[in-house]
C-alpha cells in the first residue's frame, strides 16, 4: 500500500512568523498535535504541541513568540508514492510519530501518522514501528537547545 492511500490530506499549514498561540489554537480546533511550517511555498519545519510546551512555555516565552523560535527545522518527510511499510520502518528508525508527505516536486500533500499506520499495516509492522519510536532519547529529544 502506498502512503497516499492512507495519509491525511486535509493539512493545516502555519508560517514561521505566526504566533505560537495561533498554532496552539489551530491544534485545539482541529484536535491535532503537529503542524507543518511553510514559507515561500516550501516546507521549512514542524511545530508540535510538545514544542510549544517544552521550548516555549517551560522557558517562560509568551504566547506571541514566533513559531520559528520553537519549531523543529530539521524536517523529516516521505513521498506520497512510497510504500507504507518502508515509511513505517523509517519512522521507527528516526523516532517520529508523524511525517509530512510530499509530492515528488516537494509540495506538501498530506501527513502520515502512527494512527494511519496502525489502521492499515499488520500488527507486527505497527508494533515494531511503535517500539522503535518509543526508545528513549534520540535526535528529537526536547532537551536539545534550539
Amino acid at each position: 500500500m502506498k502512503v497516499c492511500d492512507m495519509m491525511s490530506s486535509d493539512v493545516c499549514l502555519v508560517s514561521p512568523d505566526d504566533r505560537i498561540c495561533d498554532a496552539a489554537r489551530q491544534m485545539a480546533d482541529k484536535d491535532i498535535g503537529a503542524l507543518p511550517v511553510g514559507e515561500n511555498d516550501r516546507l521549512v519545519g514542524m511545530v508540535t504541541d510538545r514544542d510549544i510546551a517544552v521550548r516555549a512555555v517551560a522557558r517562560g516565552l509568551g504566547p506571541d513568540t514566533k513559531i520559528r523560535d520553537v519549531m523543529s527545522g530539521d524536517v523529516m518527510y516521505c513521498f506520497e508514492d512510497e510504500e507504507l511499510e518502508t515509511v513505517a520502518d523509517n519512522m521507527a528508525d528516526i523516532q517520529v510519530r508523524r511525517l509530512p508527505v510530499l509530492s515528488r516536486d516537494k509540495r506538501l500533500v498530506g501527513i502520515v501518522s502512527m494512527g494511519d499506520l496502525a489502521q492499515c499495516e499488520d500488527a507486527r509492522t505497527a508494533g515494531e514501528t511503535i517500539a522503535g519510536i518509543s526508545k528513549p532519547g534520540g535526535a528529537h529529544s526536547q532537551a536539545a537547545a534550539h
